[in-house]
């Protein structure tokens, strides 16, 4: 019987009841149960006496019980054991809390092993609650999983054990050829060691061999995924309308925009659909790109969607585009939550009916009454704020269309292709011409008055200003909240000017009409949590002043400061901080250095993991178990390899039964 047909239940020592306990933590066969690996270790291999060990120290001591356990409650409900040991040399006093099955199962002068912190003075040695084990059972690397109140890690190890003692040999997933080139162990010495390793270096092999499986099956699933989006095309585009478009544009285009737009339209020329990201920093012309594409799908006779994730920024998408194609017979429509009922009918009904070349909206274009006459593009704006099932939802509503994502997130190709591995990628590396560098200072807080001197000057000559804060609500720490310090500011310094709020815990309506005030002008000074990292453009805004710079990440910082310096005037982004450590000092720095989003979120992810790439994970990506996005960079990019030449060789992966079962599975859990 295979592993995954295995049900947890019939396992030694599960039963029906327990089985239910696993299921809580996601195991419901073997297969989940092995690959439920330990967090972490416990090494009580290397044993030392009470004069080898520091005091404090985490340690593993051989020890014969000297006394019998005496039993002493303190109150209701908290029942103190106290025993010594000696480790021949030296006693030590243990005391035990609430575990009246450990106390009653100790046997005087048996021998033991005590695995707890030992606390030592000139007189005495003494281990609060440490474990305890007989030794002729304990003595090696102890697992640690991953557990909950009924079941604890203990129990988990003697049911992983019971398992494995039950199947003799783990069914291999790859060739001799692979683990050969590889440098990789077999799949059973790998899940044996990793659960009840012999030694440190068991661990590392173990490990190297299940990362690189993780992810293999990832790439392979996502390569496999991206094949299958390369269906026949049902919108070809017949001719290339670029150069006609490029006679539009008030301005001149840049290479890499260029370039983008020539990937783009090779994709649509062949056989196969588009499916692309355009990956472009802040202020990069990501807008462009995506218009040039929507004219040569109009211009062919089809229709084209855009979706924003905010009313605000689709409603200006919509007017940068209708001034854009003001003297071309292109015909667009806006379509938000808050277009009237009856203007909602004419669009859709114009939609359906073909009349609209070109719609802008927001999630109501997902809606079911939204039909097409001929939708052949679906373009998406940034990417983060949609899952794919959003994007999927729009795609829908035509028969294999075209997709084009654009995001402003910089991230590392490597990680690019974990995050859009089912998309093809064009980067904009390059910012438009006439586009002024925004000053960035880093200063600490005995500056402010000299900061909101500066503003006042600027909002005075007819300019805006951002002050973004990292929290919302009073009471969350000692740091001021943004309601807290806009209501400060706006009876104390910054009095008879208009400040606006806008933070994260407001209704969208709520948020586009404070967006709109500023973008309008209405609101000179905008205090604001990070929602406004991705925004509508307010060219008259010139100063981004960020309280707490440390608490954010780089790439947020380059966002957020992305949000200045659109317009003609010199902008200036300040960032505050008073956190002193060389660390954080250094990272600040290097934003104050480059305006490179791409080198930033390089350097964020060296620094400080994939967190902030990872903190919205896009719905349908699957979890990883025991890799590393920092850690196993060039595994990733070994194990990528690796996938495109298995799939070139055996496209159907015939030699590979179980890895084909180990990525339906992955992706399944991933939709789940």
């Amino acid at each position: 019987m295979r592993l995954e047909d295995y049900s947890i239940q019939y396992v030694k020592g599960v039963g029906e009841k327990r089985a239910e306990l696993f299921h809580k933590l996601d195991i419901y066969t073997v297969n989940d149960l092995l690959h439920f690996f330990p967090r972490r270790y416990q090494d009580w291999s290397k044993t030392k006496t009470v004069n080898e060990a520091e005091n404090g120290e985490l340690v593993t001591i051989k020890a014969t019980m000297i006394t019998p356990v005496k039993e002493a409650l303190i109150r209701k409900g908290l029942t103190l054991y106290k025993c010594n040991f000696s480790d021949g040399e030296n006693v030590i006093h243990v005391t035990i809390f609430n575990n009246k099955y450990l106390a009653k199962a100790l046997r005087t002068f048996d021998d033991y092993i005590l695995y707890g912190k030992l606390e030592k003075s000139f007189t005495a040695a003494s281990m609060s609650s440490p474990q305890i084990e007989k030794e002729d059972s304990s003595i090696g690397i102890h697992p640690i999983y991953h557990a909950t109140e009924s079941l604890n890690s203990k129990a988990i190890a003697k049911v992983v054990r019971a398992a494995l003692e039950k199947f003799d040999l783990i069914e291999e997933t790859l060739d001799d050829e692979i683990r050969s080139k590889y440098d990789l162990c077999s799949l059973d010495y790998a899940i044996r060691q990793i659960h009840f390793p012999k030694d440190e270096n068991a661990i590392a092999v173990a490990r190297r061999r299940l990362i690189f499986e993780e992810l293999l099956t990832l790439q392979l699933g996502l390569l496999k995924l991206k094949d299958k989006k390369s269906v026949k095309n049902g919108y070809p585009i017949n001719k290339d309308y670029t150069e006609e478009f490029i006679k539009l544009l008030p301005y001149e285009l840049t290479s890499a925009q260029l370039s983008a737009i020539n990937d783009c339209t090779r994709d649509m020329l062949r056989s196969d659909i588009m499916n692309r990201l355009i990956q472009g920093d802040v202020g990069s012309g990501k807008t462009a790109v995506a218009a040039a594409v929507m004219f040569n799908a109009v211009k062919n006779g089809y229709q084209a969607a855009m979706m924003a994730p905010t009313e605000i920024l689709a409603a200006q998408h919509f007017e940068t585009l209708s001034k854009l194609f003001e003297n071309t017979k292109i015909k667009i429509a806006l379509l938000t939550g808050s277009t009237k009922a009856k203007e909602k009918r004419e669009i859709k009904a114009a939609l359906a009916d073909g009349y609209i070349d070109i719609i802008i909206g927001t999630h109501a274009l997902i809606q079911n009454d939204v039909k097409f006459s001929r939708l052949a593009l679906v373009v998406t704006d940034e990417q983060h704020r949609f899952g794919v099932e959003q994007r999927a939802n729009l795609a829908m509503k035509a028969e294999n269309p075209h997709l084009l994502v654009m995001s402003a997130t910089p991230i590392p190709r490597t990680l690019g292709l974990i995050i859009y591995g089912d998309l093809n990628i064009s980067v904009l590396n390059e910012m438009p011409k006439g586009r002024k560098p925004v000053r960035t200072d880093l200063v600490d807080s005995s500056y402010h008055e000299r900061i909101y001197s500066f503003i006042k000057k600027a909002v005075d000559g007819g300019n805006q200003a951002y002050i973004v804060c990292s929290l919302v609500d009073e009471g969350e720490t000692e740091l001021i909240s943004a309601k807290e310090y806009a209501e400060k500011l706006s009876n104390t310094v910054f009095k008879g000017y208009n400040l606006g709020l806008l933070h994260g815990k407001m209704k969208p309506k709520e948020k586009d009409n404070v967006m709109s005030a500023f973008a309008r002008g209405d609101v000179q000074i905008l205090v604001s949590t990070t929602v406004i990292e991705v925004g509508v453009d307010v060219p008259n805004a010139t100063i981004m002043l960020i309280e707490n710079a440390d608490r954010f990440g780089l790439s947020q910082l380059h966002q957020l400061r992305g949000r200045v310096g659109r317009g003609a005037d010199k902008s200036y982004c300040i960032l505050v901080s008073d956190n002193k450590s060389e660390s954080s000092l250094e990272r600040l720095k290097t934003v104050k250095s480059t305006s490179d989003g791409f080198k930033l979120a390089d350097y964020d992810l060296k620094t400080r993991g994939p967190g902030d790439f990872f903190g919205k994970r896009q719905h349908g990506l699957p979890n990883l178990v025991i890799a590393d996005m920092l850690e196993d960079m060039e595994t990733l990019r070994e194990c990528r390899a690796c996938a495109e030449a298995m799939l070139k060789e055996d496209y159907g992966l015939d030699k590979y039964p179980a890895l084909v079962h180990q990525i339906n599975e992955m992706f399944r859990k991933a939709v789940n």
